[in-house]
């Protein structure tokens, strides 16, 4: 039975959210959910491109509501992110390794979003020999895939 980490990519809209201006743009995230032919939105409110693609500011920005959310933002802006994602309506959202607080994740449970913290949203994204899959074969031995 795949995981509630796996079951997120069975979504087709995503929104995934960065701030270029305070650390790098979640990329590796981005692109590997172009690449499994996901429609994808880079929401960052430092820049007005991602990858030659349009960024917006925020969900509410977005031309379609997206199914998912991947938040990799300082730790001090998740919380406002989160809130974000449940004003939009929407109830899976993936908080990079590192990032979550615990304002954050008991805003998501009061909102009944499904939140995924803990762990690397590329793992399950970028395909062949790298620190990711490194990562993903210790996250599975350890049953936290």
């Amino acid at each position: 039975m795949p995981s509630s980490y796996e079951t997120f990519f069975n979504a087709e809209r995503f929104a995934v959210i960065g701030h270029s201006a305070a650390k790098p743009f979640p990329i590796l995230s981005y692109q590997g959910l172009k690449r499994l032919g996901k429609t994808v939105y880079a929401v960052d409110q430092s820049t007005g491109q991602i990858d030659g693609d349009q960024a917006y500011p925020s969900l509410d920005a977005l031309p379609q509501k997206p199914e998912a959310v991947v938040i990799e933002v300082p730790k001090e802006e998740t919380r406002d992110w989160v809130a974000q994602a449940a004003e939009a309506g929407v109830s899976d959202v993936w908080v990079h390794m590192a990032h979550e607080t615990p304002e954050a994740v008991a805003l998501a449970q009061q909102k009944g979003i499904n939140l995924r913290t803990g762990t690397c949203a590329v793992m399950y994204l970028k395909p062949g020999l790298s620190y990711h899959s490194i990562h993903k074969a210790i996250m599975k031995a350890l049953g936290k895939y």
